[in-house]
C-alpha cells in the first residue's frame, strides 16, 4: 500500500506492534515480571488487550501488584532481548518516506521511555524521528488522546494535520479523540504471533 501523505505535516507512529514486532516479547516479559507476584497472564487475554498501558491491564486484571515494581522488571526483560526485535519494512518505509519529504515525524508509545529509545537505536530506526513520547510524558495512555497531543505540540504541528500509525483498537480511539487521521497498519504487518 501508499501511504498517501499529502496535507499532512507530521507522521506519529505508535511503537510495540507498528514500527516492531515486539508484542511476543512484551508479553514474556509482563507474564514473567507478573509472575514474581504470583499474577498468571494468559496469552489469549492479554493479546485481546493489546494496546492498552500496564496499569490498565492490572487494573482489568484486579489485582494490586507493586506497579512500579512490575515495570521494572519487566523493563530490564524487554531490554536485555531487544537484539530479537524486527522491525515491520512497510510501516517502516512509510515513516522513512515522511522523513524524506521533510515531514516531522515522532513516535508515541505507552511504554517506558527507557524501554522504547533503547528499543529505536537498537533498529536503527532513531533518525528518523523528531521526538519520542512515551508514559512518562502524558498523565493519561491510550485511548486517551493525550500521548499523540503530546507528540502534535512537540513536533509544533496542529493535531488536525497528524498522521498516526497504530496497530491497537486503544491507539485508533486515541487518534481520534485527539483529531487526527489514522491508519490501521495490522493489515500491512505480518506478526510472528
Amino acid at each position: 500500500m501508499e501511504l498517501d501523505l499529502e496535507g499532512y505535516e507530521a507522521v506519529i507512529s505508535d511503537w510495540d506492534g507498528t514500527l516492531v514486532d515486539s508484542q511476543p516479547l512484551n508479553f514474556r516479559s509482563l507474564a514473567t515480571a507478573l509472575r514474581a507476584h504470583a499474577v498468571d497472564l494468559q496469552e489469549d487475554w492479554y493479546r485481546a488487550r493489546m494496546g492498552t498501558s500496564v496499569d490498565g491491564l492490572l487494573e482489568d486484571l484486579g489485582v494490586v501488584v507493586p506497579l512500579a515494581d512490575v515495570l521494572k522488571r519487566c523493563g530490564e526483560l524487554i531490554i536485555r532481548e531487544l537484539p530479537s526485535l524486527r522491525p515491520f519494512a512497510p510501516v517502516v518505509g512509510w515513516v522513512g518516506k515522511a522523513h524524506a519529504k521533510g515531514l516531522a515525524c515522532a513516535v508515541a508509545s505507552g511504554g517506558g521511555g527507557d524501554v522504547v529509545r533503547a528499543g529505536i537505536a537498537a533498529t536503527g530506526l532513531a533518525h528518523l524521528f523528531d521526538t519520542v513520547v512515551t508514559r512518562e510524558d502524558a498523565p493519561r495512555g491510550k485511548p486517551a488522546p493525550d500521548l499523540f497531543l503530546e507528540a502534535a505540540r512537540r513536533l509544533e504541528v496542529p493535531p488536525q494535520h497528524c498522521l498516526v500509525l497504530e496497530d491497537a483498537e486503544e491507539g485508533l480511539a486515541a487518534a481520534r479523540a485527539a483529531g487526527m487521521h489514522a491508519v490501521d497498519v495490522r493489515p500491512h504487518v505480518e506478526s510472528v504471533w
